[in-house]
């Protein structure tokens, strides 16, 4: 139940201001159907965080537990140094028609835009920290609908009372803790 409710909230506060949540609110503003935006992006972080929790266990076959214990503690730091950094989205990517629907447009773009990203590299970090793959993409997935569902249902009325500046610092904190955590060896 740990790597479900610390994924959760991570992905959750990692996804404040990134640049998916600002996809999603693009796609609610151009598209005005939450439902399949909504579905879309359950689909479409699913399959990607599914992906990256699978890297997450693989990794931990690869590596012993004291090099794990040193990459893990030092990619959460480098997490939280990213996370105050916030992302934004390229103007061009609002232009296009959905000429695959909205569904499958929401799904490609999201799938896309969530390669690389923060929250699928804090996937893989959960996934090599707890060792519980189904826990940690169940629990990164909903921090994602958690995240994104409210922008496509409220927009702008969302975005215009979140502090993001203030979510991304917390996360930060938050990420350097668990880095400091994991090099300090508590937990393992």
């Amino acid at each position: 139940m740990e790597s479900f409710l610390v994924s959760t909230g991570i992905v959750t506060l990692a996804e404040m201001g990134d640049k998916t949540q600002l996809l999603s609110l693009v796609l609610a503003a151009r598209f005005r159907k939450p439902w399949p935006i909504i579905l879309g992006i359950l689909v479409a972080t699913l399959a990607n965080h599914a992906l990256a929790g699978a890297a997450g266990t693989w990794v931990t076959t690869l590596l012993g537990p004291d090099v794990l214990r040193w990459v893990l503690g030092g990619s959460f730091l480098a997490m939280a140094a990213w996370m105050l950094i916030p992302d934004q989205l390229d103007e061009g990517d609002a232009g296009q028609a959905p000429r695959l629907g909205v569904f499958a447009t929401t799904l490609i773009a999201f799938f896309l835009a969530e390669m690389g990203d923060k929250t699928q590299i804090a996937t893989v970090m959960l996934a090599a920290q707890y060792n519980a793959w189904a826990a940690v993409v169940a629990g990164t997935t909903l921090g994602m609908l958690l995240a994104n569902a409210p922008v496509v249902w409220f927009g702008d009325a969302v975005t215009r009372h979140v502090p993001i500046r203030v979510v991304h610092l917390v996360s930060a904190v938050i990420f350097a803790v668990l880095g400091a955590a994991a090099l300090m060896g508590w937990g393992s």
